[in-house]
């Protein structure tokens, strides 16, 4: 199938547009790792369009993943015409996770992934493929290593593609996750070498709909023991400084457990608890 001709886009994004285009064509046929995310869920349309039914999706559920995520991209893939397989995950069990050191992504994905070839390899299918984007190489992701050891290939940062550009081609194409904030998993909301469990991670998530009920888009609830660190988008810094906001978040966190809540003045950042490993290196 041909893919879908976008008007109006910058000749540098219309040329890795159609380089991303080539690439899933060469592929044949591919099983997308599925998040409902913006990158994966522009990958998942190109592959629809230029592949048709050769384009399959699947995705992981697990404690590590709010249940609100499954189901936005059971709707997504819907939406898209592509069937999504869900399988249940439990990365709580690997000890190598749990205990959450600087490589725990790498044990995360290395296990995950290697269901998702398993898949692939039942189906036919002969590639699994991912959302990893061409700006992701700048931080600290060990979750990469484990999906070049195992074959995973990543078509937009094959393509060239960064998050900026995958953006704006994903609004052309209208995608209703152009403009959604970034997604990452629970597990992220830890400082390396503080155990993961069960408690902490429904603490975290309940925080985080707290603020998203209130309205705030990208964010973060980094889990500090006692102390819950807000991450937003300082453009909102006054919306949580207008004292029936700040009160009720404080109250609501307070509720779930935190002795004290805090706004991080450097605002949402990606990875910022990478930045001691960043200062140590």
């Amino acid at each position: 199938m041909a893919g879908k001709e976008v008007r109006g886009l910058p000749p540098a994004l219309e040329r890795k547009y159609a380089r991303l285009r080539a690439i899933l064509g060469e592929m044949g046929r591919v099983l997308v790792a599925f998040s409902g995310g913006v990158d994966s869920t522009l990958l998942l349309k190109v592959a629809r369009d230029v592949l048709g039914r050769g384009a399959a999706a699947v995705t992981a559920a697990s404690v590590i993943h709010p249940a609100w995520e499954t189901r936005d991209a059971r709707a997504l893939a819907r939406r898209l015409g592509v069937p999504l397989l869900v399988l249940r995950v439990e990365p709580l069990e690997d000890r190598a996770f749990a205990a959450n050191p600087p490589e725990r992504c790498y044990h995360c994905k290395r296990k995950i992934f290697a269901r998702f070839l398993d898949v692939a390899k039942g189906r036919g299918i002969p590639w699994v493929v991912d959302g990893t984007n061409a700006g992701d190489a700048g931080d600290f992701r060990p979750g990469t290593r484990a999906l070049a050891e195992l074959g995973v290939r990543s078509p937009l940062k094959e393509a060239g593609l960064d998050k900026s550009g995958i953006r704006l081609l994903s609004k052309a194409l209208g995608l209703p996750t152009a403009s959604k904030p970034a997604l990452a998993c629970l597990a992220s909301r830890f400082p390396y070498g503080t155990e993961i469990d069960l408690e902490g991670l429904a603490r975290v998530g309940k925080a985080e709909d707290v603020l998203r009920g209130l309205g705030f888009g990208q964010l973060r609830v980094r889990h500090h023991g006692p102390v819950a660190r807000l991450e937003l988008d300082p453009a909102e810094f006054a919306r949580l400084m207008v004292p029936r906001v700040r009160e009720r978040v404080g109250r609501e966190l307070r509720k779930l457990g935190y002795s004290y809540v805090a706004l991080d003045l450097d605002g949402y950042r990606t990875g910022s608890l990478n930045e001691p490993l960043r200062r140590k290196a």
